[in-house]
């Protein structure tokens, strides 16, 4: 019975518009390919880098500042050459992305979770609720994502104490992004829900006694649920920029931790020297990355927009 469910579930899938509209479009298949390989190489780090730059064991602080491998002094043990702490550039790219796609990832949801709740109570109760909600968002709105995350950030590092902060960078930064995004899955949530309870399907739960916690939940919030994805998607390449721009002002995850931010910030300070492939990469690998899911949040956003099928 669930094989037959799981079946017609397919079938309606393939059989969709979106379904549709991804096949006929090239740059959605490309940038999906190119999103899922950098997602699986940060996934499976530990297995496909070379070098763990984490384990000081592995690291010589004599193979430090290695060009690439096709270069006349390079090594053929580090293929994009190494760091200026010996490590493998192609290693920390896999463990960099891994970090900056964990503190995207989560942020995200963190902003979703926020966002969601507080634009659904927003446009459901109304009324000095909805003013006062919105309110704050429209405060918030007037301030840049990126000094928001900041003063967060200065805020946690003067109350956490010093010899916590490297252990906690990685929680705050998320909380720090996270805070900075829900505005826009709130006012857009609200929205949707202000259309959606005057129909007649609410107004029948309504009258039928289901609690308006329920009505929410069961009924509203999925059909509110199309534009969140799209900004959802979007927000993710902004929440991996938003890091790596943190990172690279020293205020996002430790020096010793290797995020796409982080590698950039070391190559930075070697670019003169000539070492151009400490930042170089790092950065080549941050603009693919961030490119390749603004185009899928660009495809997906067309494709969910009736008017454009």
């Amino acid at each position: 019975m669930e094989q037959a469910i799981q079946k017609t579930r397919l079938e309606r899938f393939f059989n969709s518009d979106i379904w549709h509209s991804y096949k006929r479009n090239p740059v959605a298949i490309v940038s999906s390919i190119v999103t899922v390989i950098m997602i699986m190489g940060a996934v499976f780090a530990p297995v496909l880098a070379p070098h763990d730059p984490f384990n000081l064991a592995t690291i010589d602080i004599m193979d430090s500042s290695m060009p690439p491998a096709w270069e006349a002094m390079g090594d053929s043990r580090f293929l994009l050459g190494t760091d200026d702490q010996g490590r493998g550039i192609l290693s920390t790219i896999l463990y960099g992305a891994r970090i900056s796609l964990l503190v995207g990832f989560l942020s995200v949801i963190f902003s979703m979770v926020v966002g969601i709740s507080l634009g659904l109570v927003s446009g459901y109760v109304g009324g000095r609720t909805d003013a006062f909600i919105m309110r704050i968002a429209d405060i918030q709105l007037s301030f840049p994502a990126i000094l928001i995350a900041l003063l967060i950030d200065g805020v946690a590092r003067g109350i956490v104490p010093k010899e916590m902060h490297s252990d906690l960078s990685v929680y705050v930064l998320i909380f720090a992004i996270g805070i900075s995004g829900w505005v826009q899955y709130a006012r857009t949530v609200r929205g949707s829900t202000l259309v959606e309870k005057n129909k007649e399907y609410v107004q029948a739960a309504r009258v039928i006694g289901i609690r308006p916690m329920t009505i929410l939940r069961r009924h509203v919030l999925p059909n509110v649920m199309g534009p969140v994805m799209v900004i959802a998607t979007i927000h993710l390449a902004l929440a991996i920029i938003t890091e790596a721009t943190l990172s690279f002002l020293g205020v996002g995850v430790p020096p010793t931790t290797p995020s796409l931010g982080t590698l950039i910030r070391i190559g930075n300070e070697y670019l003169f020297s000539g070492d151009w492939w400490i930042t170089i990469f790092p950065g080549a690998a941050l603009v693919i990355l961030v490119l390749a899911v603004n185009l899928l949040g660009d495809w997906l956003r067309d494709a969910l927009n009736p008017k454009l099928r």
